[in-house]
């Protein structure tokens, strides 16, 4: 029977690779049952480089994808890229036995400009061409701003319109923000989100004191920014129509993401993200 590989997005965890160390970090992972991780915001040192790798034939984690940026999220700040650090980038995926490399999101001086967002579409286009050369595919992940529209067209679908070799992370929770139906859109993209991002959508509770009533805009702050990142199965998303749509629609990687955890241990997240997604059904896809 057909089935996916669920992971963790490990930018989650930056926290505890500072703290612990990076195989330290997997060893608990390891330990939590995850034998796939997408690595973002984790600097790619040697050191680092090298401890993923040991970390990866210890534990049985299959490294499933990377993280670079195109160019500079801003022009002049530090860090690696792809246009300046092709061959370093490309060496890293050879040395961790890794096939996806992803973008995380448009550089911020891009953002909302419709020329210099085309640019981006075609750099990106041009860079996945190259990348094939290595056998590396190149995607791009979304969040709600790619379905800004120009001319009655999301972002999103003009990414996809103008492009054959890029791939698109999609992220359910920032589809579901942005207004749309994540298992609608996982099926318009079908044959080209090999990598999923699994982040369920949760209110908040409305944390207001009795100052907060003297003050209608402090009040209204509060009430309209209850959405929270959710622990899957803890939050409003069908992540079983989710799962099954995506597996339908090609993807191989179901990546567990949590941009906030609101001071709970990342870890004891990903543990409840897990057990739920066991009790859904997926115990084999771990």
């Amino acid at each position: 029977m057909k089935k996916g590989k669920i992971g963790v997005q490990m930018m989650m965890l930056k926290g505890k690779v500072e703290e612990l160390g990076v195989y330290e970090t997997m060893r608990k992972l390891n330990e939590l049952g995850y034998h796939a991780v997408e690595v973002s915001q984790i600097p790619m040192t040697e050191e680092n480089v090298s401890e993923l790798r040991r970390a990866s034939e210890d534990f049985n984690i299959e490294i499933a994808a990377l993280s670079a940026p195109l160019e500079p999220m801003l022009p002049g700040m530090e860090g690696e890229t792809l246009k300046d650090n092709f061959d370093k980038i490309v060496n890293d995926c050879k040395t961790l036995d890794c096939n996806f490399l992803r973008i995380g999101m448009l550089p911020f001086n891009k953002m909302a400009d419709k020329n210099k967002i085309m640019e981006f579409i075609n750099d990106a286009e041009e860079m996945a061409a190259r990348l094939a050369e290595h056998g590396i595919e190149l995607y791009y992940h979304t969040h709600h701003i790619e379905f800004q529209k120009y001319d009655g067209e999301y972002l999103l679908d003009m990414m996809k319109n103008n492009t054959s070799k890029l791939g698109f992370e999609l992220d359910v929770h920032w589809i579901q923000r942005a207004g749309e139906d994540p298992v609608k859109m996982i099926k318009q993209y079908a044959g080209r989100i090999a990598l999923l991002h699994l982040k369920d959508y949760r209110i908040g509770t409305l944390d207001v004191k009795e100052e907060d009533f003297k003050d209608m805009g402090k009040f209204f702050g509060k009430f309209t920014n209850l959405i929270e990142f959710a622990e899957i199965g803890e939050g409003n998303l069908d992540m079983k129509a989710i799962i099954e749509t995506g597996l339908e629609s090609g993807s191989q990687y179901f990546l567990i993401e949590q941009d906030d955890t609101y001071g709970r241990d990342p870890f004891d997240c990903l543990k409840r993200s897990g057990d739920n997604l066991r009790k859904l059904g997926y115990s084999d896809w771990f």
